[in-house]
């Protein structure tokens, strides 16, 4: 619009047009503690939710038999997919009733749950459910426990902690090695397809197969929400990961106040595309949960944000067309590169998406701006990407955004139900949780336990925030990093490690996969830097055949790194902010080490350690392909 002066005309630039969405909590209130303490919860509360998740799965049944609940492309013998196979809600819950019955038949329980090794599939849905009715825990566990990792150490861990009755997965050519290496004999092993050499397995179809008796329903109704649902295990850092423990009553609560923030989630059943693994909690309880409360329907993506398989992704997508679209800032990258040339992947995705949402990393400002550009060309308008904090300890979901004028950082404001606890440490200010959508602890761990819950019971995060504006706490916080993973440099000067890795990760796209910032005990920062190989390829105008060593030592890329740092230099305002040295590391993070989880995210501690000698040579000046700031 147009604002007069006394002397000129002045135009301002118009706001951007997004799509309606409506925020469910835009206002807090915030009480003051004792020194370096205060209080934050939404002005609502939490509305009433079932006490378990399956009383929605029988209610959709019932309304809407003939939905799809879920769906999911047929594997065909050459190695590729095919046509779209559904499950209805009436389909869902025969099936879940039959497998409950097989599991009560088994005597399993909390101590004897199901582990589930293998990915998202229809038959891993099928069983969670079962699960859920016969009120006998699952456990989805990480892919790679069993595919990736050599000594299978963690899926080991998993199997000692929880002491299964019972492990399911898909196929036997695929899982018979880590089953054969990790599986006691008295364990029984559920299989969608083949068999074991030597050692006898049940067919899925067996537990499909099973009479209902009267138990089934007695089973679901002694449920309640202090039943335990699942155990999720998390990622792991310097220790073995811990098995969160999830009730139904934390995971319906949690379901209800995505539903008061997020109100777009109640007006139409949302219909995903979704490629997200069910042993997190944002894919597994988030998304999954998501769709069994509302009555949605999933179409599960056998896609993922890489090379190799991102061509599924976008081929769902332009079949498919989401209500809400779920993914990390890798999946959104290549979504936004692919936008800029693909219409009919733009007139599909952006048809009826009310809302985008990224967890797990910072997302680029240039990923931003591509995915806007996109949006307003084809529609006109822009689509609310929603973020906010959560972990698996939290349901996930505990803060959200209050408007759609969202910046990369944001956060929000907590979630009706749930209070959080801002403690002042050392300069930064840590989140801690209280509330219904908050795990209880971990299983089998107690002193793990004790250690993650203050004396007012709440559970400390080990994420830092800020507001994003002091003068309004309407607004709500920012991310300001994890607070174990900041520390000091030799002079005493704390480096913040979150928003440091987030500014290079931004300023360095697409070149840029993720960066581990070192520097402990150090007189500069250093940063190394996993690049994004595919991006750094192109840049060499090297072919397919060089080696990654060669890619990395290629003019052009280190051009392009040494314009990054020298750009990082001139904006720093210190030491604590100025990248004095980084390196490029050819070697990609591995799980078995713990270095990255299976959705993608970096574990800063467990590469640190890992890596130490690199870190030793990058401070001493004597690792091959250093870079450092050019002098001015």
């Amino acid at each position: 619009m147009e604002k007069a002066t006394d002397n000129s005309i002045m135009t301002e630039k118009p706001s951007p047009r997004f799509r309606p969405m409506t925020f469910g909590v835009t206002r807090v209130q915030l009480r003051e503690g004792s020194a370096g303490v205060r209080y934050l919860r939404a002005d609502q509360g939490l509305q009433p939710f079932p006490a378990r998740l399956t009383d929605r799965l029988q209610h959709w049944a019932q309304v809407a038999p003939e939905r799809t609940f879920m769906a999911r492309r047929d594997k065909l013998a050459d190695g590729t997919t095919g046509d779209w196979r559904h499950v209805s809600y009436a389909q869902a819950w025969q099936s879940a009733r039959a497998i409950a019955q097989a599991l009560i038949n088994r005597g399993l329980s909390a101590d004897r749950p199901v582990v589930i090794l293998s990915e998202n599939d229809l038959e891993h849905a099928q069983l969670a459910l079962g699960c859920l009715v016969a009120g006998v825990p699952f456990v989805p566990t990480s892919p790679p426990y069993s595919l990736v990792s050599q000594d299978f150490a963690k899926l080991r861990h998993v199997l000692a902690t929880v002491t299964p009755g019972l492990v399911f997965a898909a196929d036997s050519a695929r899982y018979g090695k880590a089953i054969e290496a990790a599986v006691g004999a008295d364990v029984e092993v559920v299989l969608t397809s083949g068999e074991l050499a030597g050692r006898a397995s049940t067919p899925f179809a067996a537990l499909l197969a099973t009479p209902v008796t009267p138990a089934v329903d007695a089973a679901m109704q002694a449920t309640g929400p202090d039943t335990i649902a699942k155990f999720l295990f998390t990622s792991g850092s310097t220790k073995m990961p811990k098995a969160v423990i999830n009730t139904q009553g934390m995971w319906c609560a949690n379901q209800q106040q995505m539903a008061q923030s997020m109100p777009v989630l109640t007006e139409a059943p949302p219909v995903l595309v979704d490629w997200l693994p069910w042993n997190h909690t944002f894919g597994g309880n988030h998304n999954f949960g998501m769709v069994v409360y509302h009555g949605g329907t999933l179409y599960i993506d056998d896609g993922k944000p890489t090379p190799a398989l991102m061509g599924e992704t976008l081929r769902n997508l332009r079949e498919i067309a989401p209500t809400v679209y779920f993914n990390v800032p890798t999946g959104f990258e290549a979504i936004a590169h692919a936008m800029q040339t693909d219409d009919l992947l733009r007139k599909s995705l952006l048809s009826r998406v009310r809302m985008f949402f990224y967890a797990g990393a910072a997302l680029a400002q240039p990923v931003w701006d591509s995915l806007f550009e996109s949006e307003e060309r084809e529609i006109g308008e822009r689509i609310v990407m929603g973020t906010g904090l959560g972990m698996t300890e939290s349901g996930p979901f505990a803060i959200f955004i209050t408007n759609p004028h969202v910046r990369a950082g944001d956060l929000g404001v907590p979630t009706p139900g749930l209070e959080l606890k801002l403690v002042d440490i050392d300069g930064k200010t840590e989140i801690r949780y209280r509330g219904p959508n908050i795990t209880r602890g971990y299983w089998r761990a107690p002193e793990e336990t004790a250690a993650h819950f203050d004396e007012e019971g709440f559970f400390c995060s080990g994420d830092a925030a800020r507001w994003i504006d002091p003068a309004n706490p309407h607004l709500g916080l920012k991310f300001d990093g994890r607070i174990a993973e900041d520390f000091k440099l030799a002079t005493g000067t704390f480096v913040s490690v979150g928003p440091m890795r987030s500014k290079i990760i931004a300023a360095g796209a697409p070149h840029v996969q993720d960066v581990v910032i070192t520097g402990l005990n150090m007189h500069e920062v250093g940063a190394m830097v996993f690049p994004n190989l595919a991006a750094c390829r192109a840049l060499s105008g090297l072919g397919a055949d060089a080696t990654v060593d060669a890619v990395l030592a290629s003019q052009p890329v280190r051009a392009r790194f040494q314009k990054l740092l020298d750009e990082l230099a001139s904006s720093a305002t210190g030491s604590a902010s100025r990248v004095a040295r980084m390196c490029l590391l050819a070697e990609p993070p591995t799980i078995d080490r713990s270095e990255v989880t299976d959705k993608g995210s970096i574990n800063q501690r467990a590469v640190l350690a890992n890596r130490a000698a690199t870190v030793k040579a990058l401070h001493d000046g004597t690792l091959p392909g250093l870079l450092t700031p050019t002098p001015r």
